[in-house]
């Protein structure tokens, strides 16, 4: 047998009722120099059956069966399996467009300087998706180039987790996935990009995302808004604020109390907030004056650093415009958190 160009790490917990579909998709891939690494984690219906009759099949599988350990664990313990240079990251509930392994192992081949490539990707079916994941996924699409997803990393996550395909030595390199009290790929995206990983997204739907309740966003707290929020303050401290001359938070709505209590908690000084509501205008934020927008300048020091605190994206781009009037420039001396 060929040695494999792709690993597929496939972990699997329960999900019998969607697996044999991701795994159809998986078999009419375009690239057939594959090797599939499913690891089973405890899973109580059929889905180890499911992997079990597919491998007598097709040799291209290996099978892991474990005690339930947790994603991270599972994914780490596949790793250490995968014997193909590029990794390709696939859920039990998701599907593959034939053609998925084909373009991103031919973009990885042809970039040498890509580390991470992901693509397009729509939620089905169409009338379980609500507006919030509507909304992400738009965003999530326009984000089509390294420099809009680095610049715009502490939004949200910029790919998805198992619409990607990652160089092996990579991951290995950077030690896989933490197993962390926020969620594992982004901080996993946001350490890649830390270590100056290049991203880059195709072009095209070659992925699709099932929406349903039993989705770990919406059942795990890992994947709640404040350990996002944690998490992006977390790397924000150790990356684009370390070293900053002064930090300035603009929003002193919820999103930058949270902010600013885990940046406070990871030891970064705030030196003002700014916000437009004349009520908070004068007042403080856990001991932070608040200060109206047109007072930004006399506070932007040498080396200051403005981070846009807001989760509405319209006043984002309001704020975005302002900051860009005064000469500063995102990714570098502001970012935008949400």
């Amino acid at each position: 047998m060929c040695p494999p160009t792709v690993s597929i790490l496939l972990p699997v917990r329960n999900g019998d009722r969607w697996l044999e579909q991701s795994l159809t998709s998986l078999a009419r891939q375009t690239l057939h120099t594959f090797e599939i690494i499913a690891v089973d984690d405890g899973s109580v219906d059929d889905s180890g059956g499911v992997l079990d009759r597919w491998a007598c099949e097709d040799q291209r599988f290996t099978i892991i069966h474990q005690p339930p350990s947790g994603l991270v664990p599972s994914l780490n313990r596949g790793l250490e399996l995968c014997r193909a240079p590029l990794v390709a990251r696939m859920d039990a509930d998701d599907v593959s467009h034939p053609r998925r392994l084909e373009l991103q192992a031919a973009v990885l081949a042809s970039h040498p300087e890509v580390g991470v490539i992901s693509c397009l990707v729509n939620h089905f079916p169409s009338h379980r998706v609500a507006t919030g994941f509507r909304i992400y996924e738009a965003w999530l699409n326009s984000m089509t180039t390294h420099g809009a997803m680095a610049q715009e990393r502490f939004v949200e996550s910029p790919i998805a987790h198992p619409s990607v395909m990652v160089r092996r030595e990579l991951l290995t390199e950077i030690g896989g996935w933490q197993d962390v009290e926020w969620a594992e790929d982004y901080d996993l995206w946001l350490r890649l990009f830390d270590a100056g990983a290049r991203f880059a997204k195709i072009d095209r739907f070659l992925f699709f995302w099932r929406e349903h309740g039993e989705r770990l966003t919406r059942t795990d707290p890992r994947y709640s808004v404040p350990s996002f929020l944690r998490c992006k303050a977390h790397y924000l401290a150790r990356g684009p604020l370390a070293g900053a001359g002064g930090v300035i938070l603009w929003g002193a709505g919820q999103t930058g109390r949270r902010l600013s209590r885990f940046l406070m908690e990871e030891g970064v000084e705030i030196a003002a907030v700014a916000d437009i509501d004349p009520v908070k205008i004068g007042g403080t934020l856990r001991g932070i004056p608040v200060i109206p927008p047109e007072a930004l300048p006399t506070h932007l020091g040498e080396d200051a650093v403005v981070l846009a605190a807001v989760a509405s994206r319209g006043a984002r781009e309001l704020i975005r415009a302002r900051l860009i009037e005064l000469g500063l420039e995102e990714g570098k001396t502001f970012w935008c958190v949400a």
